[in-house]
């Protein structure tokens, strides 16, 4: 698209910020796929606009923690409190997935505010290219140091996997993400996670026939729950009042 690559000093830093949240987001995240169902991830992944939003507060002076975001808060941690002990049960390696998946989530939304923070004001497209080529060799150096081997054979759905994951997953879905981060608040941002989970959930039950315990099902309500009052709460109860 022939857009220009801004190498002003807060655009540097954008970058630099976008490269390291990719690529703690991604390691972390396919890294965890591998011990626990798919449809998890998106329901974990739900609790970013919490833990983006407590930190725009913190540090952004976003909205204030009022009492539907603390309520909001509670509910997504028990919510994700529910999903862990029934985690328990699978064994260490779900536990294990459970924590890898926090700690990309913790990647992503802390390098989310820190790039607002930053107010480069840089086009979605750009801020999306340059941070990739700058966790491109995070990447290939992880690679070299745990593993170094190229696979023997690699399946078809393999194949299709990957190329849909760097559409969509990188090109239209990082750009987009950062589009939205330059026109509004960081937490507002990440409420895109909330139409994710229930569908995860259905796709992975459909096409990978992962079991939807109860327990999951009850934490699943309880983050849109929380999400949910975190975001319209306050909005509904001044509606009620009137």
């Amino acid at each position: 698209m022939r857009y220009k690559i801004p190498l002003h000093s807060k655009a540097l830093l954008a970058y630099l910020a976008s490269g390291i949240g990719i690529y703690v987001a991604m390691l972390f995240g396919y890294w965890g796929a591998m011990y626990i169902p798919s449809g998890w991830i998106s329901v974990i992944w739900g609790l970013s606009p919490i833990f983006t939003g407590i930190l725009a507060q913190r540090v952004l002076g976003e909205k204030n923690l009022v009492w539907n975001r603390i309520l909001g808060a509670l509910l997504g941690v028990a919510g994700l409190a529910v999903i862990f002990l029934h985690s328990t049960s699978l064994g260490k390696n779900a536990t294990f997935g459970v924590f890898l998946l926090l700690t990309g989530i913790l990647g992503q939304t802390g390098t989310a505010v820190w790039i607002k923070q930053i107010k480069a004001d840089v086009n979605g497209l750009v801020m999306s290219a340059a941070g990739l080529l700058v966790c491109i060799p995070m990447f290939v150096l992880s690679w070299w140091l745990f593993d170094g081997h190229l696979p023997e054979q690699v399946a078809g759905r393999t194949v299709a996997s990957i190329f849909y994951l760097a559409f969509f997953g990188s090109v239209i879905g990082f750009s987009a993400y950062y589009f939205l981060l330059n026109k509004v608040e960081a937490s507002r941002v990440s409420l895109v996670t909330l139409i994710t989970p229930v569908t995860a959930l259905l796709l992975g039950h459909y096409f990978n026939q992962e079991a939807l315990g109860f327990s999951v099902i009850i934490g699943t309500a309880m983050i849109l729950s929380g999400l949910f009052s975190y975001e319209w709460g306050e909005k509904i109860a001044m509606r009620l009042q009137t």
